[in-house]
């Protein structure tokens, strides 16, 4: 059996993400669509209306990637600003919102900039997660919103079994076949960052936001945290 290879951490993690998301913007849209089956498109119409926001709020949308988020925030009437590390993704955005290359680390936001923030299966490929709900707490507003996608592994023992099968080996060839192979194969593993459930909420806490809430959708294969900023 070939042994995992050990997934990065600090910079080396940094440029890992930032080559590899430049690698597969060209395609990523059409792998994400494909291989959830369009249930990507609902996730993150559902965490939109999660934020509660009145029309004309500004909402950042961290790891923008190719907009789809900043569309469906627009769709909503609101104001979305999009940064992601990867210039390759903001080069294939298909969005109108105003867009910038920024690490998520170090915003180029003054505090309480914003009415709220949203992210889209990024929380794992930030180098240090503390420091980025920190940061998501000193840009949004008291009283702002935030809501966070990413994946989850279902409750269910049997969901759970087919959710891994899928994920782990269906998700690789989809992407070996339509893009890039090592990319598709990292993203599985890339789980491994996300900290416990309870771990997590109490990370978001602990950054500045209250009413912290935690919602499994589809059966549990995808995440989405909400919260108040304090």
């Amino acid at each position: 059996m070939t042994a995992t290879k050990p997934l990065p951490q600090g910079e080396e993690k940094v440029r890992a993400v930032r080559a590899m998301f430049d690698a597969i913007a060209p395609r990523y849209d059409l792998v994400n669509r494909i291989m959830t089956f369009g249930l990507d498109i609902r996730w993150r119409r559902r965490a939109v209306r999660s934020l509660g926001l009145a029309p004309g709020s500004t909402i950042l949308d961290a790891a923008a990637g190719t907009g789809d988020l900043c569309r469906v925030l627009s769709a909503a009437g609101l104001h979305p600003v999009g940064f992601d590390l990867s210039f390759g993704m903001l080069a294939h955005a298909r969005t109108a919102a105003p867009l910038l290359q920024a690490d998520a680390l170090r915003l180029p936001f003054p505090d309480a900039a914003a009415d709220g923030l949203v992210s889209g299966f990024a929380l794992r490929n930030f180098v240090d997660l503390g420091a980025f709900l920190r940061e998501t707490a000193r840009v949004v507003r008291p009283g702002g919103r935030i809501a966070l996608l990413d994946v989850a592994e279902p409750d269910n023992p049997v969901l759970k079994a087919g959710h891994a099968f899928y994920f782990g080996k269906v998700v690789p060839r989809i992407g070996g076949l339509l893009s890039d192979a090592a990319a598709y194969r990292y993203l599985p593993q890339s789980v491994a960052y996300l900290p416990d459930r309870t771990t997590l909420l109490a990370s978001v806490a602990e950054a500045g936001f209250t009413s912290v809430e935690h919602r499994l959708l589809s059966g549990g294969i995808t995440q989405l945290i909400t919260g108040t900023r304090s």
